[in-house]
């Protein structure tokens, strides 16, 4: 396999970490798509308790806080995402209600049927999609809600190029029917799924990387584990550009039976 072609799970973590601390999003994603899937969500007050796995430095985290009630915790991996999420929440006044705590999405501090809300923008990948849904459906009160954005085949049939990145690195993409009919047989009544726009790749998460990339080369010149990470990154911007017709995000949103 060539460089370009590595999965990002092949590269140090703590180049990964670094380089996507300096970064508002670590996925794809916005403001707007995060309560287009939250409007979706219903019966939230002021006790409600919500998680949101994966939620690396907490930028889509801000915005769930800013436009629901209840206590928030945020979970991941990295402490580094983590000391910049709490930094986050206290310039947005939100320290209490909004928590960063450092931990694995496979091994959930809480009880069960604990939780209103389960939340997950484009990290539920890291465990799988379908033994997250059935992973956490415990920690989830019935009549909860979960809701989590996934890469996902937009076409039965693609080119061989894109087909052959994704299920090296991710083979568990699939089609948009197929994840709701996972979603379903997992336990939850799936309430809505749509697409996220291209401007959530484009404007919020490709553009702000490149001047990160050039301020990363520039701090790691010559190191070519940096040097491969950056131009990993940018190979599959280059594939997205060319095939964005055939796969991208979508939110699935469903409800605990």
């Amino acid at each position: 396999m060539s460089n370009e072609n590595k999965s990002i799970h092949e590269f140090d973590f703590s180049l990964i970490c670094e380089y996507f601390s300096s970064v508002e999003r670590q996925g794809p994603g916005s403001a707007e798509t995060t309560i287009k899937a939250l409007s979706f969500v219903e019966g939230l007050t002021d006790k409600s308790l919500i998680a949101d796995l994966g939620c690396g430095t907490g930028g889509q985290t801000i915005t769930l806080a800013q436009h629901t009630p209840g206590q928030i915790t945020g979970i991941d991996l990295f402490p580094d995402f983590i000391n910049q999420f709490n930094s986050n929440a206290e310039h947005f006044n939100l320290q209490d209600r909004v928590k960063g705590i450092i931990g694995s999405m496979d091994e959930l501090p809480f009880r069960n049927e604990e939780l209103d809300l389960i939340w997950s923008e484009g990290a539920i990948y890291n465990i799988g999609f379908e033994y997250g849904l059935n992973l956490w459906r415990p920690v989830l009160k019935k009549g909860g809600y979960i809701a989590v954005s996934e890469v996902s085949w937009f076409t039965d049939e693609r080119p061989a190029e894109i087909d052959d990145f994704w299920m090296d690195a991710y083979p568990e993409i699939n089609t948009i029917p197929n994840k709701l009919a996972q979603m379903q047989k997992a336990g939850y009544i799936p309430i809505a799924c749509f697409c996220i726009p291209e401007n959530c790749w484009i404007e919020h998460f490709y553009m702000p990387q490149v001047e990160a990339q050039e301020d990363f080369l520039r701090k790691y010149k010559g190191n070519q584990a940096a040097e491969e990470l950056i131009a990993n990154q940018r190979h599959e911007q280059q594939l997205y550009y060319k095939y964005k017709d055939f796969y991208g995000y979508a939110f699935y949103i469903g409800k605990k039976i």
